[in-house]
Order: C-alpha cells, then sequence, then structure tokens
C-alpha cells in the first residue's frame, strides 16, 4: 500500500466517523430541548442504528490492517496525521473489545434512561428511574469486563474521561482538598458574617434574564455566528465542530445568578471548541482533549472570573439596568458578595464555589462503591442522603433535590464527575500563571477578554487533542498539575470574604 494511499482511507474513514458522531449529537440535542415526549422509542432506534454504523466503520479487519501500517510508518507521517493515528488506535483497541450488539444496545439504553431520569425528577420518584439506572450500569460493568483494568474496575471508566488518572490519584487529591475546605466552611459558619442575597431571589422575568445572558455570552468571547443558546432542564454544551457549538441554560424567575452562572459555565466549554485550531476540523481531533482540561475552562469562566469582583464591576451595570425595580439600591461590591456566598446546599449546580467539591467527593466514593459491588441501585437514596449529612450537614427532603438533581448517570457518565473538581484545579494553575503576563483585574474590570481568550487559545484551546492533558498542563503552566494554587485560591478569596483568621 502506497503510504498517500493509506493517509487518504485514514481521513476519510474520519470524515464518515464525524459524520455519524454529528448525526447522534443533533439527535441528542433535539431530545434535550424539546422533543415530543413519545419520541423517546424511535430516537433510540435511530440512535442505536447509527451507533451500529459508528462500530462497524471504526472496527473492522480493514482499519486495523491500515491503522497497524500507519503506525508501522509513523516517523514518515505529519505531526497532526501522526497523532489521529495514535487517537484512533486508542480508541480501536477500546471499542473492540467490546461486541457490536451490545454496543449498539447500549446507546438504545442510553436514550430512554435519559427520558426516564427527566421524567422521575419531574415526578419526584427515583423508582422510574431506578431500572434504567440499573441497565445503564450493568452494560459499564460489563464493558469493563470487557476492557480490563488496572488495579480498579473504577480506573477504566476514569481513564475515558481524564486519561492516566486513577483511584489513587483521586484519593489523594480529594483529601488534600478535603483538608482545605472542610475546616473553612467550618470557620465561616463561626464567623457570623450574614451576606445579603434576598435581593438575587426577587422576582426577574425570564424574557429579560434571556436577553442579558445572550448579551454576557457574547461579552465573554462566545461567537453568535458559530452557535447559539437555548433552554433545557440541565444546561449543557454540545458541539457539532467548531462553527457549530451549541450551549443551554436553565432560567428560574425568581434567581437572577442562576441563569447568569449557568451561561458563563457553558460558554467556557463553548469558546475551547470554538477555538480549536481550524486544521483540525472535522476530524477526530477536533475537540477538547479531556473533561478535566474542559471544566478548567467552563470553572475559568465561571468562578475566577465570573465571581471576581474585577469581572463583576464591568457585568453589574449590565444586569441593574436591566432589572432596575429590583437592584437600584444595590451595589456591585453587594453583587459580588452575593454571587460569592459560602452555605452548604443540596444541589451541585446551585453549589457555591468552596462547597462544590464536596458534591464531587460525594458522588466520587458512591461510584466507586457501585463499581466495587458493594451497593445496589435500590439503595442510593438512602446513600446518597446519609453522605450529604455527613460532608454538608443536610439531608434531602426528595429524590428529585437528592439522588435524581443530576443527570449524568441516566446517559452513562461514570467517572466524569470527578472531572468537575480537577477542572477547579486546573483553572486555579492557568490563572496564577496568566496573571503574570498580562493584566488580568484590569481587562476585566473594562471587559476586555482579548488578552484572556488569545492566552487561552495559544495554550490550550488551539491544541485539540493534539496534546494530553499532562501535556497542556506541563506546557502551559511550566509544572505539573498542583493542588495548592486551588486550595491557595480558596482560602486567600474567602478569608476575605468572611473576614477569617
Amino acid at each position: 500500500m502506497e503510504l498517500n494511499t493509506a493517509i487518504k482511507q485514514l481521513n476519510d474513514v474520519d470524515s464518515k466517523l464525524h459524520a455519524l458522531n454529528h448525526a447522534q449529537a443533533m439527535i441528542y440535542w433535539d431530545g434535550a430541548i424539546g422533543a415530543p415526549k413519545n419520541s423517546v422509542e424511535g430516537r433510540a432506534k435511530t440512535l442505536s442504528i447509527l451507533t451500529g454504523e459508528y462500530y462497524n466503520t471504526l472496527v473492522n479487519d480493514d482499519f486495523n490492517e491500515l491503522l497497524s501500517f500507519l503506525q508501522n510508518n509513523i516517523s514518515n507521517l505529519d505531526y497532526i496525521t501522526s497523532k489521529k493515528v495514535e487517537n484512533f488506535r486508542n480508541e480501536y483497541d477500546k471499542i473492540a473489545k467490546i461486541p457490536q450488539e451490545d454496543y449498539s444496545e447500549y446507546t438504545a439504553v442510553q436514550a430512554k434512561s435519559g427520558a426516564a431520569w427527566e421524567e422521575a425528577k419531574e415526578k419526584n420518584d427515583f423508582s422510574i428511574f431506578a431500572p434504567h439506572l440499573e441497565k445503564v450500569i450493568n452494560y459499564n460493568k460489563k464493558f469493563i469486563e470487557y476492557r480490563g483494568f488496572n488495579k480498579h474496575p473504577y480506573n477504566t471508566l476514569l481513564d475515558d474521561y481524564e486519561k492516566g488518572i486513577t483511584t489513587d490519584d483521586l484519593d489523594e487529591f480529594f483529601s488534600e482538598l478535603k483538608n482545605t475546605i472542610v475546616p473553612l466552611v467550618a470557620k465561616i459558619k463561626e464567623s457570623g458574617v450574614d451576606i445579603n442575597t434576598e435581593f438575587a431571589y426577587k422576582h426577574y422575568d425570564v424574557k429579560k434574564q434571556d436577553k442579558l445572558n445572550k448579551k454576557l455570552l457574547e461579552s465573554i468571547g462566545f461567537n453568535m455566528d458559530s452557535g447559539l443558546i437555548e433552554e433545557s432542564v440541565h444546561p449543557f454544551t454540545t458541539n457539532f465542530n467548531r462553527n457549530d457549538v451549541r450551549i443551554t441554560t436553565h432560567y428560574y424567575d425568581n434567581n437572577v445568578l442562576s441563569a447568569l452562572y449557568s451561561t458563563i459555565h457553558e460558554g467556557g466549554h463553548a469558546i475551547y471548541e470554538q477555538n480549536i485550531s481550524e486544521e483540525l476540523e472535522y476530524s477526530t481531533l477536533c475537540g477538547g482533549t479531556s473533561m478535566g482540561i474542559h471544566e478548567s475552562q467552563s470553572r475559568f469562566f465561571e468562578n475566577v472570573i465570573g465571581r471576581s469582583y474585577s469581572f463583576l464591576e464591568y457585568l453589574f451595570p449590565m444586569v441593574q439596568e436591566a432589572f432596575p425595580e429590583n437592584l437600584s439600591d444595590v451595589t456591585a461590591y453587594d453583587f459580588y458578595f452575593a454571587a460569592n456566598e459560602s452555605s452548604p446546599s443540596l444541589v451541585r449546580i446551585e453549589a457555591d464555589e468552596l462547597t462544590y467539591s464536596l458534591h464531587i467527593m460525594i458522588r466520587y466514593e458512591i461510584e466507586k462503591l457501585l463499581f466495587e459491588n458493594k451497593v445496589l441501585v435500590e439503595d442510593l437514596p438512602k446513600l446518597w442522603n446519609e453522605k450529604y449529612h455527613e460532608y454538608m450537614g443536610l439531608t434531602p427532603k426528595s429524590d428529585a433535590e437528592g439522588i435524581l438533581q443530576d443527570v449524568h448517570w441516566s446517559e452513562g457518565y461514570f467517572g466524569y464527575f470527578p472531572s468537575y473538581a480537577l477542572g477547579n484545579a486546573y483553572a486555579s494553575q492557568f490563572a496564577h500563571t496568566m496573571k503574570n503576563v498580562i493584566d488580568f483585574d484590569e481587562d476585566l474590570k473594562n471587559g476586555n477578554f482579548d488578552n484572556i481568550n488569545n492566552w487561552l487559545h495559544d495554550n490550550i484551546h488551539k491544541h485539540g487533542k493534539l496534546l494530553t492533558p499532562k501535556e497542556i498542563i506541563e506546557k502551559a503552566t511550566g509544572e505539573p498539575l498542583n493542588a495548592k494554587y486551588y486550595t491557595k485560591y480558596l482560602e486567600e478569596k474567602y478569608s476575605k470574604l468572611y473576614n477569617l483568621k
């Protein structure tokens, strides 16, 4: 086989797989933003067929031989093509171990599970979701058996979202966070400082919120000509390609902060996808390199930027102009305190920046138990409530504010949650480095995102999947992941907010 012919065949497969992913993503998007309730069965069938086609395109003797040929000629390939070969070999080896029938059936199970979760949450009834969740978990356990694991079965799932991360790494990481966060939470409770947030929970017209959020999204660098924003039960981002990146948010007419911060969070994800190098377009390499790095971008925008006083000096006048009836006597300083109030809560997506990682620890511990076969699905609500009492001193009064609050498990995203906490740590480390080379706070006060987005583009975004998470963090900051930047950031910020000593 000639090398140029092999490269063309590789790119042809790449294009077809991208098209299949595009089609599946469109169906998921439609299901999330308002497809008819009775369309679930049809979507599940179509997704199952598309997934089977994806599997057969990727996993076959011809493609295996093509990859082997290109691997044997790797020194003669350009950098991008060599990375494609590496990426496809990893994907092939992972999927080829799973029988095609199981792989296709699982997609249909996911679609039905997602619909059951939404109904269960709406009706506040875990029993509606439980049998579907059990199927999703059993499929993941079966896939782990097919694929094998190193030391702990959960490591196989973790590796799908943050390559190389293990339960040993996370146990140490979360222990370090816990040693900082738990004492801070206790000190805040004892501080006697009472932050006024009443103005944030008055009536806020949803249509006005929608207009404000779109303005906010554009101001931080989201290109509306290459994306859009809609509303869904659970905010998320989906990317079809770098010129079609869509996000959702969720509006509450009695909470102005919720949508603002879910929008800026999803905006961080979307800006990452919109700014991947054009030369990677429509390829397997055109996407975020890992969930942890992806979450670093959303958490960076949401918290490091979005909850900073410098940015709120810029944002607050926009919010005040939209809702003068609620905010005429409120200052940017008042808004800053309200946006950063720390108080243990039951719902992860509404959690404050400080206690957020405690929510992730709970999910991490439960997922480990599930894949150690130490807990049954039927026992999850009770276990969930016990852990919230242990970590937060709070007990959910319903399934909806407890075990049913997140969509992730319905879609089979086990091993995903730790990415949120890792993302927080990455974000703090990126910010520490960035502040050494640009006037970060001055830019935010003026609503100038050019320097910030250019730094992110050059150090993170443009690389897509060309670099691993470890390579990204070391290239951008000069050292491996170091949780001290995150713990120091939390200690300094909340000590000032609550006058802690």
